[in-house]
């Protein structure tokens, strides 16, 4: 240390100040220790002087959390820091042996004083485990450190919990229901993950243990006796009988969401012969609560081809689902057929019937409809299960005559809405005819005739005689009724017996209305003369000549007027399909116009049918296993492996995959594997795995890969536009050029929306021979003189992916060698093998063992020990 200060020879003022400079100069790399003496009047103040050469002190946190995270075949990273709090430059090294795999990245570096360096640490979700690993790092200047990694990894799941205590279901059963009513239940879906969650409802309708219309009380023989029924029924679209509502949706992390479910039973009608209308139908359902995007979705085979296997279901929440349907059994005494008896107008008859409920299970609510004639007291009601009401039915005529009323008596229950299947409400799921006859008779009124004093009135009876005293049997509108001529011949005059017989013949009391207007080319004639009758023609009411003339030509305008519109609009019809047809491809001829369709047999219309029931066209339907099975399959059939388009081109496309998808069409769409595992790879070569999509929907989807790893650059294409109901693939390339494991995930979306993840492991290694053995003995061939050459083939194997180049190099010793190898360099393609044969030259004082070292260039070296097996006769 040196001291450069000027002391003041007198004392210093207040306010001044005296200052002094300590210069340091090491000449060793050790700390110094000394001390300043600073006297003021008589203190004496002792100020300590340190000399510390430039040191790192570094620091880095002792915990990663990852927390609780999904399976979801991606690597999730977290950054740690070191920081340098000292004066110089630290190094550290970080050093990992466990046995999860996780990625550190840099395991190694310097950190210049007073800054911080980022650890990037990160562990794969591929599998559920609970990650507790202990990191050790070399910190330059202190002992080793210990970095712990903690994670939980967990599946997405989903619970079914019961309304209103929240306990775990895994059965509900509905109970007895009559067929065409409804019944609901409500259960509570738990999303038991730390994120959220797209699900959706499978309705499993092959499932094993599934009974569709089965009466399981039933016997054993007569249980057996249906099994035509049991095979008619598989054919059965299920998810009538069920349904979910919402059938799917998303749930935020541990979010709880309520769900109906709704049990419809359907009458199966049963063989001729077999068909019971008081049996009831049990059913046995499975529903499946599924995750999206949850599943793997394929398995790789050992072969090259890359064929996908379908693995066994994801993770999920299988809920059982029971009940029975029951016929309405309501027996009306008496009936069907009610006979009431005769009554006269303003009369009532009554009848009591008895209602009887047969159900020893329900009990049933029934409404009568309003008939006219009849009245039903009380109209409403309910009965209770295996009990009786007694319904008066009363028959009150207004007018005469005889009636036959069908009669029908609506069952009142619970059921879903034709035009929203999602709605429930109080309707009428059932109806009962019952035929009521009633005769309603005239009261018969006896007239008394009275003489006629001499005066007739206007209007008299045939008789000319007699008049009704009740005044409203008369009307006012005179008797008239025309007769053909040609049905009577009595009284006709000679002079008329030739009269045309379109002739229209009047009765003789009808004089008072014939002078009405009337049709001017008809003629009327007496009923017995047959003499041509007068009409009066009032030229007030009538039509002249030349208005009826007017009348004709005014009809016969309209006429033509409606005749030409009607051509105009054909020819505007005509015009317009042949536009519509008028291109380079159709020239102006309607495609199968003039064809004969193909006749079509019974078997094909089920089939078409059955195909149509599997597809799941309506939005709103629930999803059942065997409608996936078969699209799939279709979907199956159809590979396309080249002429994708990488984006969106034609209307179509663009209108499609502009598309929000939900979960229910993400479900069927499957990309896998989710984990691509491209096993031992050589470092410079070139690995190809495929990336299957499998999409089950009626619209095209856009999948986009994002894939960040150089090792996966060479990918291509990396996004691809998929039809409807195909199959498609992206070739996934790796490609690296530095040893060891390497773990990454990369990132796709579906119509730049939903996204996905899958994992890409592979192991990095250098080119390495195998030999078929390390010791080889030569024989001498039978036959030969021992002089001879021997001879025998080492088989050199290449198992991995990439060509090795190789050299034989002898191992000389002091008696040289008489062994020689040919070929003595070349080549090995990758899993092929490559045979060498070594042969022994014998001679004086040739040694009998030689030894050769199989170099592979930048791979591994074997030693090939060779032995002659020399016999003396």
């Amino acid at each position: 240390f040196k001291l450069i200060v000027e002391n003041p020879g007198k004392p210093v003022a207040s306010g001044l100040k005296v200052t002094a400079i300590v210069e340091y100069y090491p000449d060793s790399e050790e700390n110094l220790h000394d001390r300043l003496l600073l006297l003021i009047e008589e203190d004496i103040v002792d100020i300590p002087l340190l000399g510390l050469i430039p040191c790192c002190y570094l620091e880095i946190e002792p915990e990663i959390n990852f927390g609780t995270v999904i399976v979801n075949s991606k690597i999730i990273n977290k950054e740690i820091s070191i920081a340098n709090h000292g004066s110089s430059p630290g190094t550290f090294k970080i050093l990992y042996d466990g046995v999860v795999l996780v990625n550190i990245e840099p395991t190694s570096g310097v950190v210049e004083p007073n800054t911080v360096k980022m650890i990037e640490v990160g562990i794969c979700t591929d599998v559920p485990r609970i990650i507790n690993e202990v990191i050790k790092v070399e910190l330059e200047g202190r002992n080793c450190t210990e970095i712990r990694i903690k994670a939980v990894v967990v599946e997405q799941v989903l619970k079914v919990l019961g309304v209103p205590h929240g306990n775990e279901l895994k059965c509900i059963h509905f109970g007895s229901v009559y067929f065409g009513s409804s019944k609901t239940e409500q259960v509570c879906l738990y999303n038991k993950s730390p994120e959220c969650m797209d699900w959706v409802a499978v309705l499993e309708d092959n499932a094993i243990g599934g009974e569709i219309g089965t009466d399981l009380q039933k016997a054993t023989d007569a249980f057996l006796g249906d099994l035509s029924f049991m095979s008619s029924t598989r054919d059965v679209d299920v998810s009538i009988l069920m349904l979910c509502i919402p059938n799917q949706g998303t749930l935020r992390p541990y979010e709880r969401s309520m769900i109906t479910l709704c049990f419809s039973p359907t009458k199966f009608k049963r063989a001729i012969g077999l068909d019971d209308a008081s049996a009831k139908q049990d059913y046995v359902l499975f529903l499946r609560f599924e995750a999206v995007g949850s599943k793997g979705g394929f398995l790789q085979t050992p072969s090259d081809d890359d064929t996908p296997l379908r693995m066994n279901h994801p993770p999920h929440m299988e809920l059982a689902l029971t009940g029975s349907g029951l016929p309405v059994m309501l027996t009306f005494n008496p009936g069907p057929v009610i006979n009431f008896m005769d009554c006269f107008l303003g009369e009532q008859v009554e009848i009591l019937c008895e209602l009887r409920n047969e159900s020893e299970s329900l009990p049933v609510t029934f409404s009568f409809r309003k008939t006219a004639h009849f009245h039903i007291s009380p109209e409403k009601g309910k009965i209770e299960k295996h009990s009786t009401k007694e319904v008066i039915f009363s028959f009150s005529p207004r007018q005469i005559g005889v009636f036959k009323k069908k009669q029908i008596v609506d069952i009142i229950g619970s059921g879903l809405e034709e035009n929203n299947s999602q709605i429930l409400k109080t309707k009428s799921f059932h109806q009962i005819h019952l035929r009521f006859i009633g005769v309603c008779k005239s009261k018969s009124k006896n007239i008394p005739f009275k003489i006629n004093p001499g005066i007739t009135p206007m209007i008299s009876n045939p008789a000319g005689q007699f008049v009704p005293d009740d005044p409203e049997q008369c009307t006012d509108i005179a008797p008239v009724a025309m007769l053909k001529s040609t049905q009577t011949q009595i009284h006709t005059h000679k002079i008329n017996r030739n009269c045309k017989n379109d002739a229209l013949v009047a009765l003789p009391n009808n004089r008072s209305a014939s002078i009405r207007p009337f049709e001017r080319h008809k003629k009327y004639r007496t009923i017995f003369t047959k003499t041509e009758r007068y009409n009066y023609v009032d030229p007030q009411f009538s039509y002249t000549d030349f208005e009826q003339l007017e009348k004709e030509a005014h009809k016969e305008y309209y006429t033509d007027y409606i005749h030409r519109f009607r051509q105009r609009r054909l020819r505007k019809d005509a015009s317009r399909q042949f536009d519509a047809y008028n291109n380079s491809i159709n020239i102006g001829l309607k495609p199968a116009d003039g064809l004969i369709s193909p006749k079509i047999s019974i078997t094909d219309i089920h089939k078409e049918e059955l195909q149509l029931k599997m597809l799941p066209l309506d939005e709103n339907c629930l999803l059942t296993s065997r409608k996936l099975e078969a699209i799939a399959s279709k979907s199956s059939n159809k590979e396309i492996w080249n002429g994708l388009n990488a984006v969106p081109i034609s209307a179509q496309e663009k209108e499609d995959c502009s598309l929000t998808l939900t979960p229910k069409q993400l479900h069927q769409i499957h990309i896998g594997p989710s984990t691509i595992n491209f096993g031992d790879v050589c470092v410079h070569s070139t690995s190809v795995r495929r990336l299957h999509i499998i999409n089950n929907l009626l619209v095209h989807i856009w999948v986009q890969a994002e894939i960040e790893p150089d090792e996966l650059r060479q990918t291509c294409p990396l996004a691809q536009v998929v039809p409807p109901l195909s199959k498609a693939y992206i070739p996934v390339v790796f490609e690296t050029s530095t040893l060891g494991i390497f773990q990454k995930s990369f990132t796709y979306t579906i119509n730049n929306g939903n996204t996905g993840h899958v994992l890409v492991i592979a192991k990095a290694v250098s080119v390495e021979l195998d030999l078929s053995a390390k010791e080889l003995i030569l024989n001498p061939i039978p036959g030969y003189l021992a002089e001879t050459e021997f001879r025998r083939t080492v088989t050199v194997y290449n198992h991995r992916n990439y060509s090795a180049e190789f050299s034989w190099k002898p191992i000389i010793t002091d008696k040289n060698t008489s062994f020689s190898i040919r070929p003595s360099k070349g080549f090995v393609e990758p899993h092929r093998d490559l045979e060498c044969e070594v042969v022994w030259h014998p001679a004086f004082h040739s040694p009998d063992a030689g030894e050769f070292k199989l170099c592979v260039h930048q791979g591994n070296t074997i030693k090939l020990q060779c032995f002659a097996k020399v016999i003396l006769h």
